[in-house]
């Protein structure tokens, strides 16, 4: 029992030690700054499947863990908090004392031996006036203890003893700084959710169908969520991510938003956003009209309301609906809305279209630069264009959007809206990618002079009626036969079947095709030669084409100028493209009725405004430290005659020398 007594107040002492240690609250520091690093580096409260995307499953899990995707809100980060308060706490309370009588003392009581021994110390060898030593070091702002001893008259001199305070100051702020990030930090939150009593929603569900378990009340004490608002919609909770899942925290308040303006720099950056919103008490009725602006938020009942991001409220959107299995029978008009799904059938089979956020200005690089193109394709592209340098600018509004099976399997598309202009010629420019995060293969499908697709849709029919080529074929054989150096009749056959064969392998695989055909089947010498006759036939044949499907759609002739061949050539290379387009519509856009959208971030932290007072109390506290210099000086008058000066300070530099040599100059002399 005696041994276990002693044991016990042992034990506690040293714990006290280790938790009142310098060493202990460095080492709290240290961790909190490394922390604090990877929170500023690593983006905070993401979805967690970003991050997925982003680490792989393997180090998500590790920093999931490790929570390092909300470090500030994290339980070991706020546990590390309450120990370095409780260490800097108990440091406080073990050096107060110490401290205040180290400021109050006067040190009268030096022995005539420690004033000699100390590092700035001088003997005069006279007796000084007193009074006028006394007075001289009040001149210079000391204040001064007079004292009759046995060795002597002891003039004992303090000043900047407030250089003390400033270790209060900084030890005291930390502490405040410390409890105003547990404050914010919403430790009754973790507590909560550590006991079970509140959880995480992970469902998507509209919030009014958000289980109470996932609902803050509107008097919780710290949080930061965001909710985005479309221009004549109202809100009057936020969303708060909580790892996998996310909270929702109810407002006293509800927020409308009047109207969004955006302007932009010409290089497409967005120079001003703000938000004309009305918010309105739940209790009082009371309105408060503003418009917030980025780093100009509005502050409501502790609640600040900060302008921090944009995008699309649902804008009404309006397509043509080009069927690719026919193409000749012209667009229907679709209707749709940016930010929702609707179905579409397509004959007789079901798809979900599954819209995007509409964005109204793109700013990307046009060129078409095909000095190395080397297949068929890029051949033939090339065959009349101009290089030029790529030009930045704003090409116009675009939707993306996913068109996805019965079997759930979907593409991914992106339409502009106005027509894009290359080397004098318009074209509708579509993107389509297979694979989400992949970039965008884009297709260019040439308009007419009435900026439509129809010539080009009917050209597309035509190479889906394989019936036309046989005939086709025929009558190039018999042009050919034609004239002094027509072919024979032999021959004739032979060319009308190689015609038919092109226009068959090219209708089935495109430039790709016949490709792969040469590749497989045509010395790699021989190839080239090959291919330009494949081109020629080609080149020709669409003309006549273009001509069957023009008479089918009881329209004359395309006239053959120099625009409506680059046309036809143009319409071979989106034939060509949209082999692998993987959707049987089209979709055209065609306007837009905007409806823009806010992001509003808002905030409640009563911690920070003790954080700010914890940073004035350390800005105080380092002024103290660094500015404030204490000097103790010690005149012993001795009985037999001689005076002993000595001097110290809390920092020993040139400027104490340079003040020890002039205060025992003008002291002897007194």
């Amino acid at each position: 029992m005696t041994s276990s007594r002693r044991t016990r107040p042992s034990l506690a002492s040293d714990l006290l030690e280790l938790l009142s240690s310098m060493r202990f609250a460095i080492g709290l520091l240290t961790i909190l700054a490394i922390a604090s690093v990877i929170g500023t580096v690593l983006r905070q409260n993401e979805p967690w499947p970003n991050y997925v995307a982003e680490f792989g499953p393997f180090w998500f899990e590790v920093y999931r863990a490790l929570g390092l995707f909300d470090v500030y809100h994290s339980a070991w980060f706020l546990v590390i908090l309450i120990f370095l308060v409780l260490s800097t706490g108990l440091c406080i309370w073990r050096n107060t004392p110490g401290f205040l009588r180290e400021m109050r003392g006067w040190r009268e009581q030096a022995s005539s031996n420690s004033l000699a021994a100390m590092s700035h110390t001088a003997e005069i060898g006279h007796a000084v006036d007193a009074d006028a030593a006394e007075s001289y070091l009040r001149a210079r702002g000391f204040a001064v203890r007079r004292k009759e001893r046995e060795d002597g008259l002891m003039l004992a001199a303090k000043k900047g003893s407030a250089n003390k305070l400033g270790y209060f100051f900084a030890h005291i702020a930390l502490v405040v700084i410390c409890i105003g990030g547990l404050i914010d930090g919403n430790v009754p939150l973790k507590v909560a959710e550590f006991f079970g009593s509140v959880t995480p929603e992970t469902r998507d569900l509209p919030q009014s169908q958000v289980p109470d378990a996932s609902r803050l009340g509107a008097g919780n004490l710290s949080f930061r969520g965001s909710v985005t608002l479309p221009e004549g919609r109202s809100a009057d909770v936020v969303f708060l991510n909580s790892g996998n899942g996310y909270f929702v925290q109810d407002l006293p308040f509800y927020v409308t938003l009047k109207q969004f303006h955006i302007d932009y720099y010409s290089n497409g950056m967005p120079k001003r956003f703000a938000s004309d919103v009305v918010v309105t008490d739940k209790q009082s009725g009371k309105e408060t009209s503003a418009t917030i602006e980025v780093n100009h938020p509005l502050i409501v009942d502790g609640i600040a309301i900060y302008q921090s991001s944009f995008g699309d409220g649902g804008s009404g959107l309006s397509f043509k609906a080009w069927d690719l299995r026919r193409p000749q029978t012209g667009p229907a008009t679709l209707p749709a809305r940016s930010m929702a799904s609707q179905p579409i059938t397509v004959e007789g089979q079901q798809y979900m279209l599954e819209f995007n956020e509409l964005r109204t200005f793109n700013v990307e690089s046009i060129g078409t630069g095909n000095d190395t193109a080397k297949t068929m394709e890029s051949r033939l592209a090339s065959a009349t264009s101009v290089r030029h340098d790529k030009q930045v600018r704003n090409i116009g509004p675009s939707i993306s959007y996913r068109l996805r099976n019965a079997q759930g399997q979907a593409n991914e598309y992106l339409s502009y809206l106005a027509p894009q202009q290359l080397e004098g010629r318009s074209f509708f420019v579509t993107g389509v990618r297979t694979e989400v995060g992949a970039p965008f293969s884009y297709l260019r499908y040439p308009l007419d002079a009435d900026g439509s697709l129809a010539t080009y849709m009917r050209l597309k029919n035509a190479f889906q009626t394989p019936q036309w080529f046989a005939a086709i074929g025929a009558e190039a054989a018999r042009r050919a036969q034609s004239g002094d150096n027509g072919i024979n009749s032999a021959t004739a056959g032979k060319f009308a079947d190689s015609v038919t064969w092109v226009l068959e392998r090219f209708s089935e695989g495109g430039f790709a095709g016949l490709e792969s055909f040469l590749q497989q089947n045509v010395p790699e010498d021989a190839r080239q030669a090959v291919a330009d006759t494949y081109l020629k036939i080609l080149q020709s044949s669409v003309i006549e084409l273009m001509n069957r499907a023009q008479a089918q759609a009881g329209l004359p002739p395309l006239e053959m100028n120099e625009t409506n061949y680059q046309l036809l050539l143009d319409g071979l290379v989106a034939y060509s493209g949209s082999l692998d387009y993987g959707s049987p519509v089209l979709l055209q856009f065609d306007g837009f009725d905007e409806v823009k959208a806010s992001g509003l971030q808002m905030t409640r932290s009563p911690g920070k405004t003790v954080v700010y007072i914890g940073s004035v109390l350390l800005v105080i506290g380092i002024l103290f430290m660094f500015y404030v210099r204490e000097l103790r000086v010690w005149v012993l008058i001795g009985p037999t005659g001689r005076t002993r000066l000595s001097m110290s300070s809390n920092r020993k530099n040139s400027d104490l020398d340079r003040d020890f040599n002039r205060y025992r100059d003008d002291i002897s002399q007194r």
